[in-house]
């Protein structure tokens, strides 16, 4: 049964769960990374895109991520239509990935990014990256190079982070600078260390 020892690696837009996935990986937890396998499962459904959306939204074999995603974060059932054709295949990748994780009987994070939203991944425990949504939106905005209209918009799209860090079983704090992010990363990691003991072989 997959996802008895995953935790749930979760946030919003732009409050740095990329970097905090890296910062984990470096100190030894392993990952799985849903946002890496929903790219690679797009670029292979680039003749559904072009057929859905159409041809200006896949360039060099690969689909224009930015373009869709202008289309999907304005339009609601564009966004439905993707994430139905999306989902169950990045379900079902995600679920693979998770048996192998299993098999070292010891916790490791899937970095997904809807977690909450979704409700799709009967996972109990979870680790929340939390920035102050003022501070999400500045971060966004210079990131993506968006205007605040578009920036709002799409933080919009997904759950409070305030709402997300409620429901979190861990949060790790990104509201400064990365040495403090580096410190937030290392805790988190020692606690699941003291809650986890490295199994015996």
């Amino acid at each position: 049964m997959p996802y008895k020892y995953a935790i749930a690696l979760t946030g919003g837009i732009a409050t740095g769960k990329s970097t905090v996935g890296t910062l984990l990986g470096l100190n030894g937890l392993r990952i799985i990374d849903a946002d890496a396998i929903s790219h690679r499962i797009l670029d292979e459904s680039t003749l559904w895109v072009r057929e859905h959306f159409g041809t200006e939204f896949v360039i060099n074999g690969k689909v224009n991520r930015p373009q869709l995603g202008k289309i999907i974060f304005s339009n609601p059932d564009a966004k439905k239509e993707l994430e139905s054709f999306l989902h169950p295949k990045i379900r079902a990748a995600i679920e693979e990935a998770s048996e192998k994780q299993d098999t070292f009987c010891y916790p490791y994070l899937i970095d997904i990014p809807l977690f909450f939203e979704t409700s799709s991944y009967p996972i109990e425990q979870s680790v929340v990256v939390y920035t102050p949504k003022a501070i999400q939106l500045e971060r966004f905005m210079k990131r993506n190079g968006y205007d605040e209209t578009e920036s709002l918009r799409r933080i919009e799209s997904q759950m409070d982070i305030d709402e997300k860090r409620s429901r979190a079983t861990w949060v790790i704090d990104n509201s400064s600078d990365l040495k403090h992010l580096q410190r937030e990363c290392e805790n988190f990691v020692e606690e699941i260390k003291r809650v986890y003991p490295a199994p015996k072989v």
